[in-house]
């Protein structure tokens, strides 16, 4: 099947939160817009991110308000809306794991300097949680406090976003299928072959989004404009547990760093599985998963000393962190137009809104007329599943 030409304001590349949510905006707006995915939708990044909509408590540890910090304090208001069906995106079948996080402390003094620094210009400020209030896991800590930050299933956000508009999703080779056309430093026209090979299409767009995370570069070099758009990778090497582990999500604070992050969820089986990211797993990034592993258990049983281990399996899996090139972390989102192509990334899940918002600032409104639609039969990319679902090995030996 060959598609003589599929005209549309905008083609996006990339299946993640970034893509399907600025998919959602600009379908809104009206603007004919097709999304390119070459994997799964959610693969990568998001179906790995644990899944907190931070309000920048993590990035004012130290007492100060940081640009992070600034930028994300008002984002879990922003979802919440969203979730409730308040706002567009309405995300009312994206399952919430819980509505907020725990924060708490070891007997460190800078552990609880951090915790008195995570007050400082926030929205929703930590509040204190009674002994007889607190989950079990956290009963004899030292200081606990409640924070409005929710945390949700990446995957349902990513299931309910390719549903509402899974007939302008297309699935396309990326090693061979991708070829774009260019006049004077714009994109005309981009060639696609689906995958397994047959069936071709040309899609003749307005506007070109990047938001595909580490693919990014590879598609700016087709654009012809790599080198105007560098981006950086940030490894992580995160910790899992399942087994009879109770339901816990939040942060473990030490000084001006987050020690661990713990949020909850259940596979398939019915156990209940922990992913753990903070200070761990930037540590882990030099270590083999089993030396991760016995650092992991030494870190759990130091910050939650009333948990019983008994029985736990533990898993590690690694992710880069895909951002525009500045060395350390962007505090913001980062979007950058060159010609009639963007290029995108949101830093962290929470500033998808934002990113999106940024992303639509950039792109003219409608010259087509109706939904652009993928060619009868074209394949759909199907729906990445979370690590623990794709891990194979796991251990009891901590």
């Amino acid at each position: 099947m060959d598609c003589v030409g599929l005209p549309c304001d905008v083609a996006i590349f990339g299946g993640g939160a970034a893509g399907l949510w600025t998919l959602d905006v600009l379908v809104a707006r009206g603007l004919s817009t097709v999304l390119l995915e070459s994997d799964r939708l959610g693969g990568g990044q998001t179906v790995c991110a644990q899944g907190i909509i931070h309000g920048g408590m993590k990035y004012t540890l130290n007492g100060i308000l940081s640009g992070s910090a600034a930028a994300l304090r008002g984002m879990p208001d922003h979802w919440r809306a969203c979730l409730a069906g308040r706002r567009e995106p309405h995300l009312t079948a994206t399952r919430v794991r819980a509505d907020h996080c725990y924060l708490w402390r070891t007997g460190s003094a800078r552990s609880r300097l951090g915790m008195i620094g995570a007050r400082i210009g926030l929205r929703s400020k930590p509040q204190p949680v009674p002994a007889g209030q607190r989950p079990e896991p956290l009963a004899s800590c030292p200081g606990v406090a409640r924070i409005a930050e929710p945390v949700i299933d990446p995957v349902s956000l990513v299931n309910e976003l390719g549903r509402r508009h899974h007939r302008c999703i297309m699935k396309v080779d990326a090693t061979q299928g991708i070829a774009m056309d260019h006049d004077r430093g714009r994109v005309t026209s981009i060639m696609l072959s689906a995958p397994g090979g047959g069936d071709r299409c040309r899609i003749e767009p307005g506007t070109v989004v990047l938001t595909a995370g580490a693919g990014n570069a590879d598609l700016a070099a087709m654009a012809g404009i790599g080198r105007a758009v560098p981006q950086q990778q940030r490894p992580l090497h995160m910790l899992m547990m399942r087994g009879g582990l109770p339901e816990l999500n939040g942060h473990c604070v030490d000084g001006a760093r987050t020690r661990v992050t713990i949020t909850s969820d259940t596979d398939t089986a019915g156990r209940r599985v922990w992913q753990i990211g903070g200070q761990i797993a930037e540590d882990g990034v030099e270590m083999d998963s089993q030396t991760l592993v016995r650092h992991g258990a030494a870190e759990i049983r130091a910050v939650l000393p009333d948990l019983d281990l008994g029985g736990v399996e533990w898993g590690t899996y690694r992710i880069e962190r895909v951002e525009a090139a500045g060395g350390g972390r962007p505090d913001d989102v980062s979007v950058t137009a060159v010609h009639n192509v963007v290029v995108a990334w949101p830093t962290k899940l929470a500033l998808v809104p934002r990113l999106a918002r940024r992303i639509t600032e950039l792109v003219p409104g409608p010259t087509q007329t109706g939904h652009a639609v993928a060619p009868d039969g074209w394949p759909r990319p199907g729906l990445a599943k979370p690590p623990w679902e794709t891990q194979e090995q796991w251990s009891s030996d901590a």
